[in-house]
């Protein structure tokens, strides 16, 4: 099998078009999407997700289409469809499933797929292979090969990009993980890590996330006896940090497509296997409370202050799931909202960079412009977003009518500066 490549990315989302476009300043890439919108967009060298630039499209050589046709003109594969948990934790991989059955009936002998979108370990060998064998009639590790390479994009992230990542592959055998090798390295300049198996990898991806999931977990239980034992919990991280081997976490919402969902594709094969996880599911819990916590703190501080809650006007600043990204998927923002709305408080919703028609299709929230957010009662500053980091005490100060109450969830305001304009600021 030749080392020269032609490449398609299935799946042109958060991770899929920057590793095609990573791939595309180098050489001729093939980009498919099921979703027309999003190919016409993409051929004007637009990206609403925002993590592709305008010059970074028109430079790329990428063959926009969805047209599944075209990609038999490929030879090497890589598979970036989101892979989300449903309704009650299990695994949904049914865009993956879709993606390979797309895929198959276009596989030809020598040609290679590497699946990049999260699974749990096993899931590569268990759901993908089968599929690509059936819907191709050709046999994997015979007539064609596949590998697992976990994708380690971070939304919004403009330093910890793929190039600067080391990227993780894996293959059925050793001559299609060299091609592997080869391919990633002509993109990735931090290097390759090669992996003894495809469920090496998997189970790599998983408890990377994982680790993360609960080392915020134990921030958000401190954060709660923190707060009952009248303590500032930014003041005993401060101190605590100050220990070498201390890892400063930080408390706060859990949500998007990686974090608040890749433990549940771990505890679901655990359970599978037999095996009932006590501490990453108590970590779900937690995380997973956190907005109702948010809210009712929310209510708390201001019966504290003497306002009324009933038909009291709040204002929710930052709607999307993490700072600085436009992604609105999973997002642990709208658990605050439904708890705060429970207690008949009157929302107005701001987010300097989400998209307005998504936030209404996803959640039937109306985003509001700055300008539109005024005589709130409270401000509950939920993303960390660079605008409201930049933003003066006296721009938060002019949205309040007589009651003012600041609630800063990833305590990125100056607590002093608002202190000394009389204005009550709590934080997690």
């Amino acid at each position: 099998m030749s080392h020269q490549r032609k490449i398609a990315v299935i799946g042109l989302g958060y991770v899929g078009l920057p590793v095609a476009v990573a791939f595309g300043l180098k050489d001729h890439v093939i980009g498919f999407d099921i979703n027309p919108k999003r190919i016409n967009d993409l051929k004007k060298s637009m990206d609403v997700t925002g993590e592709v630039t305008s010059m970074e499209l028109s430079q790329s050589h990428i063959l926009f289409t969805h047209d599944k046709s075209i990609l038999q003109s490929a030879d090497f594969f890589i598979v970036t469809v989101p892979t989300p948990s449903d309704d009650t934790h299990k695994p949904d991989l049914r865009l993956l499933h879709k993606a390979c059955e797309i895929l198959g009936p276009y596989l030809k002998t020598n040609d290679i797929v590497v699946i990049e979108s999260t699974v749990y370990p096993g899931a590569t060998q268990e759901e993908c292979i089968p599929l690509l064998e059936r819907y191709s009639n050709l046999k994997a590790g015979v007539d064609f090969s596949v590998g697992y390479s976990p994708e380690r994009i971070n939304p919004g992230d403009k330093v910890h990009t793929l190039s600067q990542v080391v990227k993780v592959i894996s293959a059925l055998d050793p001559e299609t993980l060299d091609i592997i090798a080869d391919v990633y390295s002509t993109v990735v300049q931090a290097g390759v890590y090669r992996c003894p198996s495809i469920k090496t990898a998997e189970a790599a991806k998983i408890i990377e996330n994982t680790q993360r999931d609960l080392n915020i977990a134990l921030m958000n239980e401190l954060a709660i006896i923190c707060e009952r034992m009248g303590v500032d919990t930014q003041e005993v991280i401060n101190a605590a940090k100050t220990k070498w081997n201390f890892l400063p976490f930080q408390p706060g919402l859990v949500g998007g497509h990686c974090i608040g969902v890749d433990p549940y594709y771990l505890t679901y094969k655990a359970k599978q296997l037999g095996y009932r996880p006590e501490v990453i599911l108590a970590g779900r819990r937690i995380n997973d409370g956190m907005g109702k916590y948010i809210a009712d703190q929310t209510v708390k501080q201001m019966i504290h202050l003497g306002s009324k809650v009933k038909g009291a006007k709040v204002a929710i600043l930052g709607l999307t799931f993490k700072e600085n990204c436009r992604d609105l998927r999973n997002s642990k923002v709208i658990d605050v909202i439904n708890e705060l709305q429970s207690f008949g408080v009157e929302l107005c919703v701001h987010d300097p960079i989400a998209d307005k028609d998504e936030a209404l299709k996803e959640y039937d929230i109306e985003l509001l412009d700055w300008d539109e957010i005024v005589d709130v009662d409270a401000i509950v500053l939920c993303v960390a977003h660079r605008a409201y980091r930049e933003m003066t005490v006296e721009e938060f100060e002019e949205k309040f009518d007589n009651m003012r109450l600041v609630i800063d969830v990833k305590a990125i305001l100056d607590r002093e500066a608002f202190a000394d304009h009389n204005i009550p600021l709590w934080r997690l």
